[in-house]
């Protein structure tokens, strides 16, 4: 895929409105290691009161909390996704979050942009942020 900038976005005060209505945070690609900002970003996020989910193929339990092997694996219903995969995989993101029924915010971390998969979101009334990095939004917005 190309470099992107993104074309389909949210703005600060959105985003603001995203984290005072969303309770529930899926984190797809959550990893165990500590020093991976997906870990970090994950642990914030619970820290400062989300039911942080992490979603990660390979562990059974990170941050004390158990390991989805997909979001479509999620047995509870999920507000927010954050995604910290390549931006080839937010389509297949975004599909199962259309799937899902239930997510109201596709958020991609910095650096990961796909457009294509950002208005399919979108068209399907989800709404969409990316490029930024939701711990680093958050903490601005409230901190």
């Amino acid at each position: 895929m190309e470099c992107e900038l993104p074309r389909v976005n949210s703005n600060i005060e959105e985003m603001k409105q995203y984290f005072e209505t969303c309770k529930t945070i899926a984190v797809i690609g959550c990893s165990p290691k500590p020093e991976k900002a997906s870990h970090r970003v994950a642990k914030y996020l619970g820290e400062v009161g989300y039911d942080m989910i992490p979603v990660y193929p390979k562990e059974e339990e990170i941050l004390g909390k158990k390991v989805y092997k997909s979001l479509l694996e999620i047995d509870r219903p999920v507000d927010m996704v954050v995604v910290f995969r390549k931006p080839a995989v937010v389509s297949a993101v975004a599909d199962a979050c259309i799937k899902r029924g239930d997510i109201k915010v596709l958020w991609t971390q910095l650096e990961i942009i796909n457009n294509e998969a950002a208005q399919k979101a979108k068209d399907n009334g989800i709404d969409v942020v990316q490029n930024y990095c939701a711990m680093v939004e958050h903490k601005a917005i409230f901190l």
